[in-house]
């Protein structure tokens, strides 16, 4: 009988031992005890305390004999930040607060190794930074697998982890930045609707689509996306452990995953279940994986469906007004 089955079988003993142990308890002291005509109600209360027993008996067995040694938790699509229900965005992106909460889940609970799941074209800087950041601190073995898009954002979470594997046609790298305004200044013109605003500081509305910018403007905005760009490469070069100028040289281009495990941006190509044999490896026992999911609340599970819906069809316009400077940032 394998370990996974042996373990099972022993949380299923510890639970029906837990179990039986409280309802015994129960009935001696609500049903034997009791001398009079609340043996009746002895035997209902008995009889409602059944859930309760499987419950406790449930968690207790978790905790003695946990069913997994290794946590999955997975980024795909667009990184951003949680949105609280708004029905303007993804509801398929990846939140990064809710991602961040899997991790630490998985750090206070039984997994002795970490397993993050890439698949995802990048997307906000700080939110990409905070998954990041909650993968370097988690207690353990922490390995990155690139299913079919690391990219940007997706690439500086898997610069602190401790391997990146990938598939060879995952498309890896994108080490760069990008500042984004959409100038609709002649479309106002032609509409004759023309821009007024008043502003503290001379850079407060730099990147307002509503009018032309200026060469002051442009090089002071460009200086963040430089500021930003530093920072990254600092970050993938420290954690991957490369020159920066190494990291500098890949100007941003993206890999398939073979070329990308050539230059150094991957430390392997391999399946999943080479993965999980790495983790066997490191852990010196057989791997078995849960994967954590975001917990939603009641107005979560109710609100998916029909933001769903509204995002599909209000993306399109409504992405290009949704930073209320007129200038987004992104990895």
């Amino acid at each position: 009988m394998s370990g996974q089955r042996l373990q099972a079988l022993g949380r299923g003993v510890v639970a029906l031992v837990c179990m039986v142990g409280i309802v015994a308890l129960a009935w001696v002291a609500l049903v034997v005890y009791p001398q009079d005509l609340t043996t009746l109600v002895g035997v209902v209360l008995v009889a409602s305390l059944l859930p309760l027993a499987v419950r406790v008996g449930g968690s207790v067995a978790g905790a003695l004999l946990p069913g997994y040694n290794v946590a999955e938790v997975a980024v795909e699509g667009p990184i951003t930040r949680s949105t609280g229900g708004s029905v303007l965005s993804s509801p398929t992106g990846a939140d990064a607060d809710a991602i961040v909460e899997q991790i630490e889940r998985a750090d206070s609970g039984a997994a002795q190794a970490l397993l993050l799941k890439l698949n995802t074209p990048g997307g906000e800087i700080v939110p990409s930074e905070d998954i990041r950041l909650a993968a370097e601190q988690f207690d353990g073995p922490t390995v990155a697998y690139a299913t079919d898009v690391c990219a940007s954002g997706g690439y500086d979470i898997a610069s602190g982890c401790d391997e990146l594997w990938a598939r060879r046609g995952s498309i890896v790298g994108s080490i760069g930045v990008v500042g984004s305004r959409v100038n609709v200044s002649d479309l106002a013109d032609e509409l004759g609707v023309s821009y007024e605003q008043f502003t503290a500081g001379e850079y407060k509305d730099a990147g307002v689509p509503l009018k032309d910018i200026s060469d002051d403007d442009r090089e002071y905005l460009q200086g963040i996306v430089d500021d930003y760009y530093d920072d990254f490469v600092d970050t993938v070069a420290e954690g991957r452990d490369m020159d920066p100028d190494r990291v500098r040289e890949t100007e941003a281009r993206i890999y398939l995953g073979g070329e990308a495990n050539d230059i150094g941006l991957v430390d392997t190509i391999g399946t999943r279940e080479d993965v999980e044999d790495r983790l066997a490896e490191q852990l010196g026992n057989p791997v078995s994986v849960r994967t954590f999911t975001p917990s939603l609340g009641l107005r979560e599970r109710v609100g998916g469906g029909a933001a769903s819906v509204a995002y599909a069809f209000g993306a399109g316009v409504a992405s290009v007004f949704d930073d209320a400077d007129g200038f987004d940032f992104r990895l």
